[in-house]
């Protein structure tokens, strides 16, 4: 399967803000938005940025959203055809799908230092939901669902870095999360104020639905 392999700080520097892919990297003055905060590539410097409306706008709002959560054109198309198809709000209601994947849910337990990581971890087997091995990346997370680092796998060095970084981050409210144990409770769904990300999705709506 298609997927970006490249250097993901170049992906926070054309989009000209942190889109947080790089965990502890992008919280310290080593961050290249920070250091080099102009485009990546030979005239990035140079040349002379453009403001972006329109179309051009609705386009960078879905491409920061598709780099936040690692997926492809079709996946993301997907994802906004089923909220579409649901009752409520639709920006809403994609965003709670790009939510409540697994390996989001990793990253939001403090099982990775960041997304991609975390997609590493459920690959890699080390994850369980409900008591079952689930290595699929995608997989679609429930109200009530238990999701919980494998026995065998507690000791990985990765999981217990990854575990002090997130004491010193924000709790997500709609995960009831034991550290200690390595193993969390999805409580309620997602809710558009808890989702602190730097993504309009009014703005992704609008270029879908045209």
């Amino acid at each position: 399967m298609a997927r970006y392999t490249g250097p993901v700080c170049r992906l926070c520097r054309r989009d000209g803000q942190k889109l947080f892919l790089k965990g502890p990297k992008c919280f310290s003055d080593k961050c290249p938005v920070e250091k080099r905060n102009f485009p990546p590539g030979q005239h990035g410097q140079s040349k002379k940025v453009k403001k972006v409306v329109g179309y051009g706008l609705q386009l960078r709002e879905k491409q920061k959203a598709k780099r936040i959560y690692f997926t492809l054109e079709s996946q993301f198309r997907a994802y906004y055809e089923k909220a579409a198809n649901k009752t409520g709000v639709t920006g809403d209601l994609l965003l709670q799908q790009l939510e409540t994947r697994l390996d989001n849910v990793c990253y939001r337990l403090g099982f990775a230092l960041s997304r991609r990581q975390a997609r590493q971890v459920v690959r890699h087997g080390h994850v369980q939901v409900n008591g079952r091995k689930v290595n699929i990346p995608s997989f679609q997370c429930k109200v009530g669902d238990e999701v919980a680092i494998r026995q065998g796998s507690k000791e990985l060095v990765l999981l217990q870095v990854a575990k002090d970084f997130a004491s010193g981050q924000n709790r997500v409210t709609w995960i009831d999360a034991q550290p200690d144990n390595l193993t969390g409770k999805i409580v309620s769904l997602p809710k558009r104020e808890e989702i602190h990300l730097p993504v309009n999705e009014q703005q992704i709506v609008e270029l879908y639905s045209k």
